[in-house]
């Protein structure tokens, strides 16, 4: 298994992940990731395929077959090829596709904008971004004008800032979800808006689309 090895830390070096925020968006423990690492444990069928999907890789590139590092259908990003050294650590600027504008004030409608994409480190792990709009993420650090790289992800943990479909409409906020009182809170992070709240049958006009992982600001 040396090959899973060495392409388990180069995977995890090109996209600048670390084992302990891998394991949590994995489900592996950072102990087994650390065997692995060190070569002294064989992984399972299971575990190779959520590695590769948090890392972004093929299973048969990860376990050291001559097959392309990239999945089939991972869409084409801009890349910069560097040597694997210990010493140098890639930007892995890449260039996502921009869905539209999100809202951070009233929720808008969110229309894909097919005029290209904006540019951002690989380590995000994005899948896409969002132009958010107006102040009510302030809080956040998140400013109208920015863009905003969302992981998609059906649920987001109670706390975190996601991108939330509400009646066809987008907008970003905290989410707090209470499965026993079947409510949910999407808060802003600024004191002059209220946080919407959703509750029973209302909850089935929601949807996240994903998990806030980075921004991006423009200097003007």
């Amino acid at each position: 298994m040396n090959d899973f090895k060495t392409r388990l830390r180069e995977a995890m070096d090109l996209r600048g992940i670390r084992a302990t925020a891998l394991a949590a968006e994995s489900g592996v423990s950072k102990a087994r990731i650390s065997q692995y690492l060190h070569g002294i444990y064989v992984p399972k069928t299971d575990a190779v395929l959520s590695l590769a999907a948090v890392l972004g890789v093929s299973e048969g590139w990860l376990l050291g077959k001559d097959v392309p590092m990239l999945p089939a259908n991972t869409p084409a990003r801009d890349t910069v090829a560097l040597p694997f050294l210990e010493n140098l650590s890639p930007l892995h600027l890449l260039r996502y596709p921009v869905l539209g504008e999100i809202a951070c004030g009233q929720p808008i409608i969110a229309e894909q904008d097919n005029d290209g994409g904006y540019v951002t480190a690989a380590d995000a792990h994005a899948d896409f971004c969002l132009t958010a709009k107006g102040d009510s993420m302030i809080g956040a650090r998140i400013f109208d004008g920015d863009e905003v790289f969302i992981r998609q992800a059906e649920m987001v943990n109670n706390g975190e800032i996601a991108a939330v479909i509400v009646d066809n409409e987008a907008t970003l906020k905290r989410v707090f979800y209470y499965p026993d009182e079947k409510r949910l809170v999407l808060a802003p992070e600024n004191p002059d808006y209220e946080p919407l709240e959703f509750v029973g049958e209302e909850l089935r006009s929601i949807r996240i689309l994903g998990k806030a992982v980075a921004f991006q600001s423009k200097l003007s």
